[in-house]
């Protein structure tokens, strides 16, 4: 049997953990010599070349905060739901992406829409890992900007903003 607090320590560094052992893997099988188990090698440090910053990113994101609430990422839109509000926006119609942590130590996503008003998401609401990869295609968007925000101290912070305004829709 495994202490709770080991299991969720693995659980939160499981992709980095993973790609670990695939490097690891894959160079002792690169080390033995050439043939079909070399090419194995080479994919799994391939692979585990990807796996390692991404779930390093990731595991430094995750909090243990838990707050109510749904987050999900289709298609290039961000939606939350949530048990008093919620909402959704679309990646195409963001102008800026922040991070707030209250002297109560609670932490917040918030997405501002160009044309509606922002979406609030709780640090600690089911799933609001996703926002890394979602908010990824960005243009110029820094993840590592995201996790600097998460780890920082009480204040907003500014993770993301568009470079050029969006034109509004005229209707």
């Amino acid at each position: 049997m495994i202490r709770p607090e080991a299991s969720a320590m693995l659980l939160r560094w499981r992709e980095a953990l993973v790609g670990a052992g695939a490097v690891a893997l894959g160079l002792w099988l690169l080390a033995r010599g050439g043939g079909l188990p070399w090419l194995f090698g080479l994919v799994l440090v391939l692979i585990g070349a990807v796996l390692l910053p991404s779930g390093w990113r990731r595991a430094r994101l995750r909090t243990e905060a838990e707050a109510p609430g749904i987050v999900s990422a289709v298609e290039g839109t961000i939606a939350y739901m949530g048990p008093i509000t919620g909402g959704m926006v679309s990646l195409d119609e963001l102008s800026e992406v922040a991070f707030r942590r209250a002297s109560t130590g609670e932490g917040f996503w918030r997405l501002a829409a160009v044309d509606g008003a922002p979406l609030t998401i709780p640090e600690g609401a089911r799933g609001a890992e996703v926002l890394l990869d979602a908010l990824a295609p960005l243009p110029g968007f820094d993840g590592g900007a995201m996790v600097r925000a998460v780890r920082g101290r009480t204040g907003t912070t500014v993770v993301w903003r568009r470079s050029r305004p969006l034109a509004l829709p005229r209707g």
